[in-house]
């Protein structure tokens, strides 16, 4: 059985808040997770910034949202304040693999990078 790791859990558990429709259509809510120098390779192939992902999500999620399903996650502490999770997912029917960097710090963890991969249910 592993050993718990409480920073690899919080950093979870504020993935998956980040993942929650209710949370993503809130730019207080979505603010509150992502580090200053947030930057993501998203799976459509842009690159996001903080405020660009967080004007986005507040208008793409429509309320009564489905939420993203995850799957096969897990995390590493990589160092005292930085956390690598991974995991896959799949929002009506677009999948994609995942890769997170969270880092400590006075307000909490933060997600400080993000990118997405889209795959077929066929390449697994």
């Amino acid at each position: 059985m592993p050993e718990r790791n409480p920073a690899v859990e919080a950093a979870v558990e504020a993935e998956l808040r980040l993942l929650d429709p209710e949370v993503r259509r809130s730019p207080e809510l979505v603010g509150a997770l992502l580090h200053p120098e947030f930057h993501e390779f998203g799976a459509s192939g842009r690159h996001w910034d903080r405020a660009s992902i967080i004007a986005a999500l507040a208008v793409t999620t429509a309320p009564g949202a489905r939420p993203v399903v995850t799957s096969h996650m897990k995390g590493v502490q990589l160092a005292p304040d930085l956390v690598h999770l991974t995991f896959d997912t799949d929002h009506n029917g677009r999948r994609a693999h995942r890769s997170s960097l969270w880092r400590r710090t006075g307000e909490g963890w933060l997600l400080y990078f993000h990118q997405g991969t889209v795959f077929s249910a066929a390449e697994g």
